[in-house]
């Protein structure tokens, strides 16, 4: 079921679709392929909103440096630099970042509207990125489909292909509270990775993996997770061709539980330290799934390049339950 849920200022109608299943509603907006809410159960039953959005389309429009559920690309997380190259050429970007590229930049994804068509339990978005937006090269069309399983898990799924060599990296930039307002900070983490990407002054990888044992990092066994990440953890399970289940928050206080399946070799973990107005610091935490930063300068990275007759493809799972 969709509606209208606002006007951009050029004109363009933005939608809202429901998707409803299994107990689970989430809401997706045609702008940003935003998941604007995501209503569960808690252990009693009582449903909540656990992601963090606003109620109407000028609050994006005002507010859009959180990257408040929003599908995130050409390029998740940053490439250094705001530069890279590819079979010799080089390509400059828009810095956003400092001097980096950040989320594709500017006018990434995340701010263009999304052509929308139903799919059973769900919806399908598309668009076409044309060859130089952003400063990345090649055509690219590009869908993600979100749709709810017969548990009521959410499912994002998306393909892209390109009619010339470029580099491509998406993610959902969901904020999870699963107490449904206050702090996350209190929140339980569990999450498979052994190592995470060391990082540089502007939080860009130097291309050296850390270990996370005997540090405040490890979280491969549950516990509360803090204030201060925004930091990429290398996956134990690499690259996969479905969904492999990598992670696990928990809310005590409700009993919510949100797992995470991903086919994707990285997860960004991130406190949300920074989210100001009107949300508090670590109202929320972002489990972004994605290759690692910056790889299009680490040949060492798994590779995020995507060249004409290859299909990009990349799903990520949330599943929601209660634990009494």
């Amino acid at each position: 079921m969709s509606e209208l849920f606002g006007t951009l200022s050029d004109g363009a109608r933005v939608h809202r679709w429901t998707l409803e299943r299994a107990g689970v509603r989430v809401r997706v907006l045609t702008y940003g392929g935003i998941v604007q809410s995501a209503e569960v159960p808690d252990r009693d039953g009582r449903a909540a909103d656990v992601t963090l959005g606003f109620s109407a389309l000028e609050g994006y429009t005002a507010h859009p440096g959180p990257y408040l559920g929003a599908l995130v690309g050409r390029y998740a997380n940053r490439i250094g630099g705001a530069r890279f190259s590819l079979d010799g050429t080089a390509y400059r970007l828009e810095p956003n970042d400092g001097p980096n590229s950040l989320h594709g930049g500017d006018g990434g994804f995340d701010k263009r509207v999304w052509d929308a068509e139903p799919v059973e339990h769900g919806v399908r978005l598309s668009r076409v990125s044309p060859d130089g937006e952003e400063g990345f090269p090649g055509r690219l069309e590009v869908s993600a489909t979100y749709t709810l399983d017969e548990r009521g898990a959410l499912r994002i799924a998306y393909e892209a292909v390109t009619d010339a060599p470029t580099v491509v990296n998406l993610t959902n930039h969901a904020y999870w509270n699963l107490a449904g307002s206050g702090s996350a900070l209190g929140h339980e983490l569990r999450l498979d990775a052994s190592r995470l990407t060391r990082v540089d002054g502007n939080l860009v990888p130097t291309g050296e993996l850390d270990p996370v044992g005997g540090t405040r990092f490890d979280f491969r066994e549950p516990r509360k997770t803090g204030a201060g990440y925004d930091h990429n953890y290398v996956l134990d399970k690499g690259v996969t061709a479905a969904p492999v289940e990598v992670a696990e928050l928990y809310d005590p206080a409700s009993g919510r539980v949100l797992t995470v399946a991903t086919t994707e070799p990285g997860l960004q973990l991130y406190t949300a330290d920074h989210l100001g107005d009107p949300f508090a610091p670590n109202d929320g935490i972002a489990l972004e799934t994605q290759h690692f930063p910056d790889s299009p300068n680490r040949p060492d990275f798994p590779s995020t390049e995507l060249r004409p007759g290859g299909v990009y493809r990349s799903e990520t799972v949330y599943g929601f339950s209660v634990r009494s």
